[in-house]
């Protein structure tokens, strides 16, 4: 009996050492310039000979690439002839002009893979583009064989800046998690993680010359699991103990953790509002010198602001900047501007004095001069300025890049101003709005933005001048967390939006198609899932759109984000059942007719009943 049992066991053993897989189609996010199949592919066993030119094998990509092959349970080994190997890296002797900085070209014959580019970055997304051509379920499944479908891709970026932007302030977020993200951002080729630091509900960078900043700014009552919006606020002599901030040597591994894999962190402050934390820690930066607090929970109208005449704010200011620089090796530098009310200022004699002083007419004109004065300061470092919406870029150096958050026309003013642009209106990149039902979500801070409404994202204005193109350099999507305290929901806050800004960001139009994309995506969630990742399954309200075809009668076309979801309708006022009729195509109806849907995926009734008069 036990020499039945060890022959079953060696039988599944063997039966998985011979699990193969096949790749038929090329499904790559974001999606590529140019991608030609051919017939033919190459079969990719789980010894995989690499060889490289230019390219020395301690350097970053190649130990990125090592170590991604074994984690996808593929035995890679060095090989010096480029004919034997079965993936060959090439950094380029000359410069194809047609690639640029980031693009790479990707091959994949009879006789091998080849990936080359310009520079160690191309090879990066090269290989990130190949992991994608792979089963999904890769790293959870020891295949022995791989046949991969010859192809040919060329692709280069649409933009240069392609960001994912995490409020850390009103949650901290561990390093562990911060890598999880830049580990996301990678495989989708996006490269500014715009890492905001310090708001009102906590101060996460570390400082020796303000220490208080982190013994009490980074610190504020635990409130358990009680929803954002019914948290009281800090009580007086209150306990402190939810928060944390990040030090000097684990911001250090971040940074060298996200330049191996493509990602320039852009640390984000608050200046000169969203300052309860740092006043908390500093009353006698206020104007009025009273007790400030930590926040906890909502803090509108929002009034913790530095004092702007103050000469010790401006020390301040250049001290902690100097800090953040010193840990930050980056080119940009965020510096907030945002949803700054100016009534203290509006009382306090400092700041008329420096008024009228400089010959400011108003409070929002000092409030440019402030902010000014920090970008000059970065500036002096050999760094650039990011700021929320300029109000006044006219008035503000033009090395300054403004990040828009609302509609084009900032992002106009902006640029005739000669301010560079990253375009990331709230309507398709705020994250913490609803994407889908909220009957069906977790809660949230409101809004909605589905995966479809992300997929239409575009940094540029539809009507946009050749002037704008250039200075427009790109977007990201924006996660704040007020309504997201644990790794797990800030994971399924994002994903799977985070493909639609990344294809958008990446791709030309003329290269997206949204059927095709959310094809890709279902694919992908098998992948993220394989990754342990957490993530949505989209929007299930019907994509609904009647097309008139005589006085009496419309053509009806239903579909939903989701592919394989199942609608059910009625057309005689009652609510579908899994009894009604199923939607199968387009249907004849008469203008006038009261339909109701009902979504249900996977057996699941994922979304409210719908109901439309046919016109």
């Amino acid at each position: 009996m036990r020499r039945v049992a060890l022959f079953g066991v060696a039988l599944l053993l063997l039966v998985a050492c011979r699990r193969t897989a096949t790749v038929s189609e090329i499904n790559v996010v974001p999606e590529p310039s140019s991608v030609h199949q051919s017939e033919g592919g190459y079969t990719l066993h789980r010894l995989v000979r690499v060889s490289m030119t230019n390219l020395g094998q301690n350097s970053a990509t190649m130990k990125y690439v090592m170590q991604s092959l074994r984690r996808a349970h593929l035995h890679p080994t060095v090989v010096s002839s480029a004919e034997a190997s079965d993936l060959y890296l090439v950094l380029l002797d000359s410069t194809d002009v047609a690639l640029g900085h980031e693009g790479y070209r990707l091959n994949i014959q009879p006789n091998g893979i080849r990936l080359s580019a310009n520079t160690e970055r191309g090879l990066f997304y090269a290989y990130q583009s190949l992991i994608q051509i792979l089963p999904p379920d890769v790293i959870h499944t020891n295949y022995s064989a791989i046949h991969l479908p010859a192809c040919q891709i060329i692709d280069t970026p649409r933009f240069e800046w392609r960001g994912l932007h995490i409020d850390a302030s009103r949650h901290f977020v561990s390093v562990r998690q911060m890598k999880r993200f830049i580990d996301i951002m990678a495989l989708y080729k996006l490269n500014r993680l715009h890492w905001h630091l310090t708001d009102d509900h906590g101060w996460r960078l570390p400082s020796n010359a303000y220490p208080k900043l982190n013994s009490v700014g980074s610190w504020r009552p635990d409130r358990g699991d009680t929803p954002w919006s019914d948290i009281e606020p800090t009580q007086p002599d209150e306990v402190c103990t939810y928060g944390g901030f990040y030090t000097v040597a684990e911001i250090a591994d971040l940074v060298d953790y996200a330049a191996t894999r493509g990602v320039e962190i852009v640390p984000g402050i608050e200046l000169p509002g969203h300052c309860s934390a740092a006043l908390a820690a500093y009353p006698s930066l206020s104007c009025d010198g009273g007790e400030y607090a930590v926040a906890c929970g909502p803090c509108w109208p929002q009034k913790s602001i530095l004092c702007a005449g103050n000469d010790s704010t401006l020390l301040f200011v250049r001290t902690v900047l100097d800090e953040l620089m010193d840990v930050f090796p980056g080119q940009y530098i965020h510096l907030g501007g945002s949803e700054t009310l100016k009534d203290n200022w509006e009382q306090c004699q400092r700041c008329q004095r420096r008024m009228h002083q400089l010959h400011l007419r108003n409070e929002e004109q000092l409030n440019t001069w402030l902010l000014d004065q920090a970008a000059q300061h970065v500036a002096q470092r050999g760094r650039t300025a990011v700021m929320w919406d300029i109000a006044d870029p006219s008035a503000m150096q033009r090395n300054v890049v403004s990040m828009t958050s609302h509609n084009s026309q900032p992002s106009a003013n902006a640029v005739r101003n000669g301010h560079k642009v990253v375009a990331c209106p709230a309507d398709y990149c705020s994250f913490d709005y609803y994407q889908a039902s909220p009957r069906f979500q977790p809660l949230a801070i409101g809004g909605l933005t589905t995966l479809a409404k992300a997929y239409q994202y575009d940094p540029l204005p539809r009507r946009h001048t050749n002037a704008m193109r250039q200075m427009v350099m790109g977007g990201q999507c924006c996660l704040w967390t007020e309504y997201t305290s644990t790794p797990y929901d800030m994971e399924y806050m994002l994903l799977p939006r985070l493909l639609a800004t990344a294809e958008a960001l990446w791709s030309e139009p003329a290269n997206k198609e949204w059927n095709h994309f959310r094809h890709k995506v279902e694919e992908q969630k098998t992948r993220l899932r394989a990754k342990g990742y957490a993530y949505c399954d989209g929007s299930f309200t019907p994509l609904f759109n009647a097309h008139r075809i005589d006085d009496t009668t419309a053509s009806v076309s239903i579909s939903t984000e989701v592919p394989n979801t199942y609608i059910f309708y009625t057309t005689d006022q009652s609510d579908p059942t899994r009894k009604s009729s199923i939607y199968i195509g387009p249907v004849q109806l008469r203008r006038g007719t009261h339909i109701k849907l009902r979504p249900m995926y996977k057996g699941i009734e994922r979304d409210s009943v719908y109901e439309y008069i046919i016109k």
